[in-house]
């Protein structure tokens, strides 16, 4: 079954790699020595190809939050014109970071963010051992991987100088959404829902009285920068591409790691960090 809709050739060749390592690996272990596998880390190929995408949502299951994350996008694009008209394209990331993270609205009131919150608990009530395994996938490759493997598809088809360059200016989006999002967090410290009910998350093992980690704004959403950026790149593409962003954000609501107004602060600072970066990358 084709799971990543709109990348057809990584799911199947992931498939048929997976099982030509382990038989090379069976047949010829003496290829690869302890000094030789802990010199290079994975890439985002390998991690998803040794950790294939179980089923993921449903696009009903997506919808509500998708069309939140898609309201920020005339925002963002509003907001950086005023930016590009002060500034034009030359690269100033600690100005543009500044700058960013006066953008992002304050969080919301305190009722407001305990209305959120019901809204999580009552979602995390209908969780399903699939939902969890799926959330717990999009967690763990939805701030990266998934991105660089949707490039890597790119790259195949384009000179390798270019490629090289696009994967460094994916790799500086994603690392500036990241920065923004991190100072912006410090600064407001809204504890996210599993630490305001530990009950949501167990497993994470919060201390009685903890105050973080802190969940405004997502920096998972931030990485909505990927999604701005790969779509400049190939635009037929470009529902692809918010689908599986769509994934990545719902699974932060079904497993409580955020509330939506963390989501939709996360998106509208990674609009602004991709629509930055292909600004100074003349693109």
């Amino acid at each position: 079954m084709n799971v990543l809709r709109g990348i057809k050739w990584p799911y199947a060749l992931i498939a048929l790699l997976a099982v030509a390592a382990i038989a090379v690996g069976a047949l010829r272990p003496q290829l690869i020595t302890p000094a030789a596998s802990s010199k290079k880390k994975p890439g985002a190929t390998d991690k998803i190809k040794q950790d294939p995408p179980p089923t993921l949502f449903s696009d009903a299951q997506i919808a509500a939050i998708g069309k939140k994350a898609d309201d920020q996008r005339a925002r963002a694009d509003a907001l950086f014109a005023q930016w590009k008209r002060a500034h034009g394209t030359t690269r100033d990331d600690k100005a543009f970071a500044a700058w960013a993270a006066q953008q992002i609205p304050a969080p919301p009131a305190a009722a407001q963010r305990t209305a959120e919150l019901h809204q999580v608990q009552q979602l995390a009530k209908t969780r399903t051992a699939a939902g969890k395994k799926a959330a717990t996938w999009l967690e763990l490759h939805g701030k990266k991987d998934i991105w660089k493997l949707y490039l890597q598809d790119q790259r195949d088809m384009v000179p390798a100088a270019q490629g090289t360059a696009e994967k460094a200016e994916l790799k500086a989006a994603l690392k500036l959404a990241k920065t923004i999002s991190d100072q912006v967090a410090a600064k407001d410290k809204q504890p996210a829902p599993y630490v305001l009910d530990t009950t949501l998350r167990p497993d994470k093992h919060i201390k009685p009285g903890a105050k973080g980690p802190y969940s405004y704004p997502s920096s998972h959403a931030a990485r909505s920068a990927a999604v701005i950026y790969l779509t400049a790149l190939s635009p037929h593409r470009a529902a692809d591409y918010r689908w599986m962003q769509d994934e990545v954000l719902y699974s932060r609501l079904y497993m409580a790691g955020h509330v939506p107004s963390d989501i939709t602060a996360g998106t509208l600072l990674g609009d602004l960090a991709g629509d930055y970066e292909l600004a100074v990358s003349g693109r």
